[in-house]
């Protein structure tokens, strides 16, 4: 009979329900106090979890497997985000591991589960590390993950070092010098703080950035040309006669427009007619305004 380890005669709801950000220290210490499943224990466990979905089987394949989680998320204490909380986000991608996990496939579960745990811990990093996101395709994330342990120095990266980088983890030089560049900078607010004044509040965006799409000179250029085309507009309607002006503001010029038969029998001549004022009305403006 296989012996029943000592995970079983651990309080294991307790456990469960022992958040990390509560006391980390004792999380840490009752999950290391959990015994490691023998390779014939898991399988068993993992076989009974498959077949018959037996949810003890999960859980205690889940509280094996809880010091993992520890361990992984200690390497990405560099990130300055709370170690309880990269655990908590850790030990969701466990139970997804532990939840796909296929017997069948000849492999140890921590071997499956450590990609499902650190795809967990990165998308919290990427959520939360910065408030602007330096990391959206692909290529940006493998960076984001890569970049620090591949510099050998605080420094900028020389050209070489960029080079190598690159090269290892296929991506252009370019994406390289880009990423550094986010790596290194950091958050900074739009506005002004409420309370500052005009000695410490000058320094923020809001009062230096401008909008690179647009040009004052030509805000002020597109103006007078609005201005000088409906001065040249309201001259070139008063030298129409009245009904030439009734037409084309009839037709052109309000919302509730009156149409080519509505005008003929108004003005009791055919539509035709009516259509040919209006062209003769609008050739006349069109010359009035490029003169």
């Amino acid at each position: 009979m296989t012996e029943t380890p000592r995970a079983l005669a651990l309080p294991n709801s307790a456990v469960l329900n022992m958040a990390p950000g509560a006391n980390l220290p004792a999380y840490i210490q009752a999950v290391s106090s959990i015994a490691l499943l023998s390779a014939e224990r898991e399988s068993e466990l993992a076989e009974r979890l498959f077949y018959e979905e037996c949810v003890d089987s999960a859980r205690e394949l889940v509280l094996a497997h809880l010091r993992f989680v520890v361990h992984i998320a200690r390497s990405y204490s560099g990130y300055g985000l709370a170690e309880a909380d990269l655990i908590q986000e850790g030990n969701v991608g466990l139970m997804k591991a532990v939840k796909r996990f296929d017997p069948n496939k000849g492999v140890r579960l921590v071997s499956f589960a450590v990609h499902w745990i650190k795809a967990e811990m990165h998308e919290y990093i990427l959520r939360n590390w910065r408030i602007v996101k330096v990391a959206t395709t692909k290529a940006q994330r493998k960076l984001f993950f890569n970049l620090r342990s591949q510099k050998k120095a605080l420094g900028w990266l020389s050209a070489e070092e960029t080079r190598a980088i690159a090269a290892d983890l296929g991506v252009d030089e370019a994406e390289v010098t880009r990423m550094e560049g986010r790596l290194a900078s950091r958050d900074v607010a739009f506005d002004a703080p409420a309370d500052s004044d005009d000695e410490d509040g000058w320094q923020a965006p809001q009062y230096f950035l401008t909008d690179g799409q647009v040009d004052p000179s030509q805000l002020a250029e597109a103006e007078d040309f609005a201005q000088d085309s409906a001065a040249k507009l309201r001259l070139a309607l008063t030298d129409l006669d009245d009904r030439s002006r009734d037409i084309l503001e009839r037709r052109w010029l309000v919302d509730d427009k009156s149409t080519l038969h509505e005008l003929a029998a108004e003005y009791q001549v055919s539509a035709e007619r009516i259509r040919q004022l209006e062209a003769n009305a609008l050739k006349k403006l069109r010359t009035a305004m490029v003169a």
